[in-house]
């Protein structure tokens, strides 16, 4: 079958674990992927202390930010326009979880920053683990009334799949890929419905990750990954997926995060004609 091919639309998202002290790394994938858009979360710094004007000397203009001191945040840098600029507040606590714009094409894009949810998965002992299992109440609520076209990306912080951690039977009871969190995902991904970008191009019978721990002393060696962030398309976009990329190799860089960009590649102006996907 023969495809035409446009100019494919690259997003790339990036849990960065503070903007600032990576700035050397993303210049690093800004050079080396060349995303038309990058959608960072765990910005941690103020929306009005954003490094705006490095992005834009980078030929990164148009910014939706929605930022937070020390803390959560997430910003959405384009080198094409953005338009109606919504900052949404999940649970009532004010935090800076979500970022949503307008793209020319018409395509909303929403970008997100789950809460990590703590250490003990257990809403009666732990406030922070309630917190998450609410903000993913909240998420499939709100997400029965998006209309389409649009994208849901960024650090959602829960493995669904048994294939999306390196073990699930020693991390069932792990925040992260327990059973109240993977069912409410799951419940998330069918409320829009959602399609899994990312699946679209690696089946599910195979392992996929976007986050190392620091804790591992070689993480290549013992790939104890888990798969956190995520690019999910409303149907209508998913004949326009074109490629997809995990860019494993920044988790060796100097002073790295502990997750890893996922570029996607689409063009929704032109017919299907899916790529491989690539981990690198």
């Amino acid at each position: 079958m023969s495809c035409t091919r446009g100019a494919p639309l690259r997003i790339a998202t990036w849990n960065v674990n503070s903007v600032r002290a990576r700035l050397p790394l993303i210049e690093r994938v800004l050079a080396e992927a060349a995303p038309d858009i990058l959608c960072l979360q765990e910005i941690k710094v103020e929306t009005a202390a954003f490094p705006r004007a490095w992005f834009e000397a980078r030929g990164y203009p148009h910014m939706a930010i929605h930022g937070q001191r020390n803390h959560h945040g997430v910003a959405t840098l384009a080198r094409i326009p953005l338009a109606d600029v919504e900052r949404l507040d999940w649970c009532e606590k004010g935090d800076a979880r979500h970022v949503a714009t307008r793209l020319p094409d018409g395509v909303v894009l929403h970008n997100f920053y789950v809460p990590a949810g703590g250490d003990v998965p257990d809403p009666a002992t732990n406030p922070r683990f309630a917190h998450k299992l609410a903000f993913l109440d909240e998420m499939i609520a709100w997400s029965k009334h998006v209309a389409a076209p649009a994208i849901l990306l960024g650090d959602l912080n829960v493995a669904p799949l048994e294939t999306d951690v390196w073990s699930h039977r020693q991390l069932l009871k792990v925040v992260s890929h327990t059973p109240p969190e993977t069912t409410r995902l799951a419940a998330l991904a069918e409320s829009g419905p959602w399609v899994d970008a990312m699946r679209h191009f690696v089946p599910p019978e195979e392992k996929l990750f976007t986050w190392w721990s620091y804790r591992a002393r070689d993480w290549r060696a013992s790939n104890r990954g888990r798969r956190l962030d995520h690019v999910w398309v409303s149907p209508d976009l998913a004949p326009s997926l074109r490629a997809m990329t995990v860019l494993s190799e920044t988790r060796d860089w100097e002073r790295p995060s502990d997750h890893v960009p996922v570029v996607v590649d689409l063009d929704p102006g032109g017919s299907a004609c899916p790529s491989p996907a690539r981990t690198r």
